[in-house]
């Protein structure tokens, strides 16, 4: 007779050591390829007093000896405007790092301004994670053909174009490949620094037509600090997992003056021309980059350190800055995060800081509103314990436009004892804890900190949030909408497919990777 248990055991096994020896061979391989394709190392070039950049900057930076200036960018149009005009006004560098970059609309316009600014003669350093680019390789691959303009991509795959090849090799590496770098940086002329939580797309300036609009935040910094932030990108920019995009299509060709001829017909167009009239609003390039500066010497430039990338702690990591912040409080924490997954150790110290009288306010994505129902089925986990401690829970969720989707919350923001706080790329997530690579501000500065009190309290109000709170028999939601109940004990205005996903995805282990 037969041992049918056996002969499944033994291919299993068999299967299990095929696939070690297979994702051994497809690191060792991949070791000696990132060898091979790396590019050269640079650095910041130095910071001088010859282009229009320098002329803005340099005699406010004179009479702030010492200090930082920051501007708060809540708007959707004033943070385009800044980085169009910090484009325009460059004459030495632009060094650039994003998670996302789109080419819709506003992406294609700031493609524009750097080739606009690299035909002037600026060096262009552009830093994109390898995660969304895959479709948009051409177009990448042909701004990178400009001589002053160079795009690298972090942690890529080397099978590029080939859905089936590319999905084999992630599967073979898929500990590497889950690591992401997710920072966002735009710097001018090493004068001039955005950082925050904004990728580059039409749903993060406020796109008309442009679908579902981010609600986010970024600051903008210049000063002596900046030159923290250029030294933070160039210890990703030579990292040796960045590689320049034309060595991973080596041969291929593309056509510049095509790629020109397409986005000088896009960026032309009567869509981009209203656009840029309503971001600029016939400001100068003075009143948008300096109009509402404060000045502090108290800024904390907040980065993972790249090796993050491998594991490594070559340096702390961004979240324990985060938590060292956080239990510093003594009477209150505002947290605004689009996806809430502290995990165990995260939501006890949040505990403990409500449970010692510290007021703790909470505002995060509603099922209704949330563009990643599966971090929402994390999240479920933490309402209840949080709530029993004291802490008071907002979700945020502002009524649909007639035929349009939901505004997303996308603001990643700290504020502490309203007299601290942070802005930048991290969620209050697993992810961002101990996977993806995270950047950002620690400041203090009354008039913004304030300002970003009263972001959030905006936020929070009726007309744009639930409140979510204990009951005796479970949650309840407090919900200020035409047609429903002034309580719910079920996430408001979010369909059943929704809530069933995220009920089951709650049951699953899968926290860390959400």
């Amino acid at each position: 007779m037969i041992d049918l248990s056996f002969d499944l055991l033994t291919w299993v096994a068999g299967a299990l050591v095929a696939l070690a020896l297979a994702s051994w061979w497809a690191h060792r391989s991949y070791r000696r390829f990132l060898q091979k394709a790396r590019g050269p190392a640079s650095q910041a070039l130095s910071i001088g007093l010859t282009t229009p950049l320098d002329a803005i900057i340099e005699p406010l930076s004179r009479h702030h000896p010492g200090q930082s200036g920051l501007m708060s960018l809540l708007d959707n149009a004033d943070a385009f405007a800044v980085r169009a005009e910090a484009a325009a006004q460059a004459g030495r560098s632009l060094d650039l790092m994003y998670y996302i970059w789109r080419l819709d609309l506003a992406g294609q316009l700031l493609l524009d301004a750097l080739l606009a600014a690299a035909d002037r003669g600026v060096r262009v350093r552009l830093l994109l994670d390898d995660v969304n680019v895959q479709s948009f390789d051409r177009s990448f691959l042909a701004l990178s053909q400009h001589p002053m303009i160079e795009v690298r991509l972090f942690n890529p795959t080397r099978n590029r174009g080939a859905a089936l090849r590319r999905a084999v090799e992630m599967l073979l590496g898929l500990s590497r490949f889950n690591r992401r770098m997710h920072g966002k940086l735009w710097i001018a002329d090493g004068r001039l620094a955005v950082v925050g939580g904004r990728n580059i797309g039409d749903t993060y300036f406020g796109v008309p037509d442009g679908g579902r609009t981010s609600i986010d935040a970024d600051v903008m910094l210049v000063g002596p600090k900046v030159a923290e932030v250029e030294a933070v990108f160039d210890a990703y920019w030579n990292l040796g997992l960045s590689l320049p995009i034309a060595a991973l299509w080596p041969g291929f060709k593309v056509s510049g003056a095509r790629f020109r001829r397409r986005l000088r017909r896009r960026i032309t167009s009567a869509a981009s021309r209203r656009f840029m009239t309503a971001s600029l609003a016939g400001r100068s390039a003075e009143t948008i980059l300096t109009g509402r500066l404060h000045w502090t010497a108290s800024v904390t430039v907040l980065a993972d350190p790249p090796e993050k990338a491998y594991g490594a702690h070559s340096a702390p990591w961004i979240s324990t800055t985060i938590a060292t912040i956080l239990n510093s409080a003594e009477h209150e924490v505002r947290l605004i995060t689009p996806y809430f997954v502290p995990g165990r150790v995260g939501a006890e110290g949040l505990a403990r800081l409500a449970g010692r009288g510290a007021k703790l306010l909470l505002m995060t994505n509603a099922l209704s509103a949330t563009d990643k129902v599966l971090v929402y089925g994390a999240y479920r986990h933490y309402r209840g314990p949080l709530l029993k401690a004291g802490a008071r829970i907002f979700e945020f969720s502002k009524p649909a436009r007639p035929g349009g989707k939901r505004e997303v919350l996308h603001s990643k923001i700290f504020v502490i004892d309203g007299r601290r706080a942070l802005v930048g790329s991290p969620n209050f997530d697993m992810r961002s804890a101990f996977t993806n690579t995270e950047l950002g501000l620690l400041f203090e500065e009354p008039a913004i900190v304030a300002e970003l009190s009263t972001f959030f309290a905006k936020l929070s109000e009726p007309d744009n949030a639930y409140e979510v709170t204990l009951g005796n028999a479970g949650l309840r939601w407090s919900v200020t909408r035409p047609g429903l109940p002034a309580t719910m004990t079920v996430e408001p205005e979010a369909s059943g497919t929704r809530r069933a996903v995220s009920w089951l995805v709650g049951r699953l282990p899968i926290q860390s990777y959400l």
